[in-house]
C-alpha cells in the first residue's frame, strides 16, 4: 500500500473509502446496510470510533473517522473483519438470490491475496487521506453528501436514509455523528 494513504495519526481525521471486490452491488439490500449501521453503532460505544460523516452506496463505503482512544487502523480493521464475517454468512441463506454468483466473485478475489482463506468482501486499501484543513474537511463532508445525489438516487442529499447529511440539517439521522464545526464556517 501507498506511505501516501496510510493512516499515520491513530487519532487524526481521515476521509476513508471501503469498497466491496469488484464494485459488487451488495448494499441495495437493506439487510446489508443494517450490518453496516449496527457494526458503526458497536465501534461508536465499545471502540471509541467517532463518526463525523458517512454514506453506505450501492458497493462502497464513505467516512469521515476519527478515534477518541488513538486505535483508529485497529477499530477499521475490525469493523470491516465482522462486516465481512456478517455478509457473507447473510448472503448464504437462501433468501439471498444472488448468493452463488456473489460468493464465486467473492472466492475468486480470496485467491488473489495469500491473506484470505475463503472469501474476500473488502478491498484490503482504505484509501486513507488525512484532512487536515478546514477547506479539505467541508470538500470531503460536501463529497461524502452528494454521492446519492450525483448517482440519481435522491434530489436532496438528506434524502439518503443510509447517510449522514440529514445530521448536518438537524434532523435525526440513523446514526449519531460529530457534526464537524467545519461544516458551519462558510
Amino acid at each position: 500500500m501507498p506511505d501516501a494513504y496510510q493512516i499515520k495519526d491513530q487519532q487524526g481525521l481521515y476521509f476513508l473509502t471501503f469498497q466491496v471486490i469488484d464494485w459488487v452491488d451488495i448494499f441495495t439490500r437493506n439487510i446489508y446496510q443494517e450490518i453496516i449501521m449496527d457494526s458503526l453503532k458497536f465501534c461508536i460505544k465499545h471502540r471509541g470510533l467517532l463518526v463525523w460523516s458517512y454514506v453506505i452506496m450501492s458497493n462502497h463505503i464513505h467516512v469521515i473517522f476519527s478515534s477518541k482512544v488513538g486505535q483508529l487502523s485497529n477499530t477499521i480493521r475490525d469493523f470491516k473483519k465482522f462486516t465481512s464475517h456478517s455478509i457473507l454468512k447473510t448472503i448464504q441463506t437462501p433468501k439471498e438470490s444472488r448468493r452463488y454468483w456473489m460468493l464465486k466473485q467473492f472466492a475468486v478475489a480470496a485467491k488473489r491475496h495469500k491473506r484470505n482463506q475463503n472469501f474476500q468482501l473488502w478491498t484490503h486499501d482504505n484509501h486513507a487521506i488525512a484532512l487536515l484543513s478546514d477547506k479539505f474537511i467541508i470538500q470531503k463532508c460536501r463529497y461524502i453528501h452528494l454521492n446519492p445525489v450525483r448517482a440519481g438516487w435522491v434530489d436532496n442529499a438528506s434524502d439518503w436514509r443510509y447517510s449522514s447529511a440529514s445530521n448536518y440539517e438537524g434532523k435525526t439521522g440513523l446514526l449519531q455523528v460529530q457534526l464537524l464545526d467545519a461544516m458551519y464556517k462558510l
